[in-house]
């Protein structure tokens, strides 16, 4: 199988680690906004074509896929551009940052009948697998998660500390993760959602603080605390308060309520929740079948991000 992939920064480099890991699969070009820094990556990791041009990645002879992690406003438009080109794709979370732009990529999708997957990555980490198979085998059932994702990013920076060329959100980018997992553990629809946040920042323009509220059709509920402001500890924790037991997941570990850890390193073939992720894609692919966090599987914690992103405008 032949994919490009766009978008060479921090995210895209964890992607073409995990695929170095997964057979049958060869990128054979790679895109980015410039192209010496480009060349470098494609050099690093034997890939034949550099572009800046996502055009001209996708008319390579026999490409069969695209993976996007290029900036999060461009993503729906070049989704959607992969998908005319006759491509399967892959897009990086967030899908958009807007319903409407959600909306046309459900759309294409549907006419065309490709393979459309979106980077739901929290689906796929072996930590969260374990929890979401205990649930689907009948072993618990969640009360509420509360959940904590927390960066210090007071300037435009990306995971690797480097300068980034567009600005990150709160809402479409690091709730989404959360809040399509909760939706995912629960297999429920959430009917109420709440959310309140900080003043944005003089410069970057974006609150830096944030706090969520959901609750299920049945009562489930989750809390999510988000922020830029906290000087550590980095990334996103999951606490899982079940009928039957606390569990703690953070990244690819997870510890019960106690504290102590739970083996999951026979969950999956990997322990590397990117590298499954896109085993899950080409499988798709290769299987003609609609893969898990497809762009309609995840399309309910968009419409919930349009709804709380009306009721933070609605409040000033």
């Amino acid at each position: 199988m032949k994919v490009v992939l766009a978008g060479a920064g921090a995210f895209g480099l964890k992607h073409l680690d995990g695929i170095k890991n997964i057979d049958d699969v060869e990128v054979v070009s790679v895109v980015g906004r410039r192209l010496e820094p480009t060349q470098k990556v494609a050099d690093e990791y034997g890939i034949p074509h550099v572009t800046t041009d996502l055009a001209e990645a996708l008319a390579q002879p026999g490409v069969d896929a695209a993976i996007l992690c290029t900036p999060t406003q461009m993503h729906a438009e070049q989704a959607i551009q992969c998908m005319d080109a006759g491509k399967h794709v892959q897009v990086e979370i967030p899908l958009a940052d807007s319903w409407a732009d959600a909306e046309a990529v459900m759309k294409k999708q549907q006419e065309t009948g490709l393979v459309c997957m979106v980077g739901h990555t929290r689906r796929f980490n072996p930590s969260h697998q374990w929890v979401h198979n205990k649930i689907k085998a009948g072993d618990m059932s969640i009360q509420q998660m509360d959940v904590e994702t927390f960066f210090f990013r007071r300037t435009n920076t990306n995971a690797k500390g480097e300068p980034r060329s567009w600005t990150d959100h709160l809402l479409w980018h690091h709730a989404a993760h959360t809040v399509d997992i909760f939706q995912y553990m629960t297999g429920e629809k959430v009917v109420i959602a709440n959310a309140i946040q900080g003043p944005p920042h003089p410069d970057l323009g974006i609150a830096m603080d944030m706090s969520i509220q959901l609750k299920t059709e049945t009562g489930k509920i989750l809390t999510l605390s988000l922020s830029f402001n906290n000087d550590g500890p980095f990334g996103t924790f999951f606490r899982y308060i079940c009928d039957n037991g606390t569990y703690i997941a953070r990244y690819d570990d997870l510890v019960n309520g106690k504290e102590e850890p739970i083996d999951v390193s026979k969950v999956a073939v990997s322990m590397n929740g990117i590298e499954l992720q896109d085993r899950e894609f080409f499988a798709a692919i290769k299987e003609g079948r609609e893969p898990n966090s497809s762009v309609g599987k995840v399309l309910p914690c968009y419409k919930t991000l349009h709804d709380l992103e009306e009721k933070l405008k609605a409040q000033g």
